[in-house]
């Protein structure tokens, strides 16, 4: 199993390339099942859950093609077998978006409900609400969701649908399914984050028609086709934040190329009262940090507030900033584990319930430590990088998750990092 080794006290300088999303990449992956016409997908991560999302497709009968680029070339003419096993779906909970796709296209899906989740459960129950006031029939049964069109009919009907609560795979279902829905279908209580108004550019590109992605009310009229398109897909919000921490914590003076600075307010804005500079340039992001920053209180909300995938990273900054500083999570319930892993480096953190307290710290010692899921290794790599003499990460396989070679672009900025087999 690989690990990450980390010597600490690097000031970061340089340029580092953010990838295409992770949560944009998997649903648009799924949308090329909507059409038997060939697309191509540019900017793709190279991630291990992207992998898991071409072989389940594959699985299916779908031609993949990769190019060395980022470019992936999907043909989902020939798919022969709407289903998605628990084997591959067990590892990756966003299989699930193969749901809506496969039951608009062919009247029928059979999807394998997701398993645990080390950050809290993700009920699929909104999902299938949705579907069924779009008409399907589904029942679970056997570990697995097995859905199909009612006798007689040939397309899914539009519908409103109103979830109960803010779902982010479920708007990006429920978009892909109203695509090709028979009339209009009307998304209320809509997710806004911008991997959702990326795939509505998508299917858009594909022959859709929809208004208002990117706010709470979505309006589709179904189309009784889509075909093919080529897409970029949208930088990685999530990683540019992540990096904004790393030379917040580190100091130093790098640019974030393809970083969108309108896809992350809540966080730049803290890091900026925390006392880093944080500019939006031509084609990117530049953030410049000296000395210890001002701790920062936060609580995690759904999109356009702050993102609970960048809590954990921004508590590693919080532990060595000065001050005191109360951190909230109100999004999932599990989502403080790498608490004890950073109070192994040196922090000083006490929770209760979904509450953290952190007193800053001036210095962090390294040790090591084991990731326990894809945002907390990236939060034990930011403490590694400051930490003084080394760290080791155990589990890094949750980082290769959502991160596309996050080791090789931190030694690309002045980071003492490698990775150990």
């Amino acid at each position: 199993m690989d690990k990450l080794l980390i010597r600490g006290g690097n000031r970061l300088s340089g340029e580092v390339l953010i990838s295409g999303a992770k949560n944009a990449a998997l649903p648009e992956l799924c949308a090329t099942l909507l059409t038997a016409d060939p697309v191509t997908l540019l900017n793709v991560p190279r991630l291990q859950d992207v992998s898991t999302m071409l072989t389940l497709i594959r699985n299916m009968g779908v031609q993949v093609e990769q190019g060395a680029d980022g470019a992936v070339h999907i043909n989902a003419g020939p798919l022969n077998s709407p289903e998605a096993p628990y084997e591959l779906v067990k590892t990756m909970r966003a299989s699930v978006l193969a749901l809506g796709p496969l039951l608009a296209r062919f009247g029928e899906a059979t999807v394998s409900l997701p398993g645990g989740c080390a950050i809290g459960s993700r009920p699929v129950d909104q999902h299938i609400k949705g579907l069924q006031a779009m008409g399907a029939e589904i029942v679970v049964e056997h570990g697995y969701m097995i859905a199909k069109l009612p006798k007689g009919w040939t397309r899914l009907k539009g519908a409103r649908i109103a979830t109960d609560m803010v779902t982010v795979t479920g708007t990006e279902n429920f978009l892909m399914a109203a695509a090709l829905a028979e009339g209009e279908t009307i998304l209320e209580n809509a997710a806004q984050e911008p991997e959702i108004p990326d795939l509505a550019e998508m299917l858009i590109k594909m022959g859709a028609k929809i208004e208002g992605h990117g706010t709470s009310r979505i309006r589709i009229q179904g189309v009784e086709k889509l075909h093919g398109c080529t897409h970029q897909v949208v930088a990685d919000r999530i990683e540019t934040g992540t990096f904004l921490c790393a030379v917040a914590a580190t100091g130093g003076d790098v640019v974030l190329k393809h970083g969108r600075a309108d896809h992350l307010d809540a966080v730049i804005d803290k890091l900026r009262d925390a006392g880093a500079a944080v500019e939006s340039i031509d084609g990117g992001i530049r953030v410049t940090s000296e000395g210890r920053l001002k701790a920062q209180s936060f609580r995690t909300t759904e999109y356009p507030g702050f993102p609970t995938d960048m809590q954990a990273q921004f508590m590693a900054l919080n532990v060595i900033s000065q001050g005191a500083s109360k951190v909230t999570e109100t999004i999932f319930e599990n989502r403080f584990m790498h608490v004890n892993e950073l109070v192994r480096l040196g922090a000083h953190i006490q929770t209760d319930g979904k509450v953290a307290v952190i007193e800053g710290v001036e210095k962090l010692s390294g040790a090591t430590v084991m990731a326990t899921d894809l945002r907390a290794s990236a939060s034990l790599v930011i403490a590694g990088l400051v930490a003084e003499g080394e760290t080791m990460v155990d589990r890094i396989y949750h980082l290769d998750r959502g991160y596309d070679q996050m080791e090789a672009k931190l030694r690309g900025i002045g980071a003492d990092i490698e990775r150990i087999k």
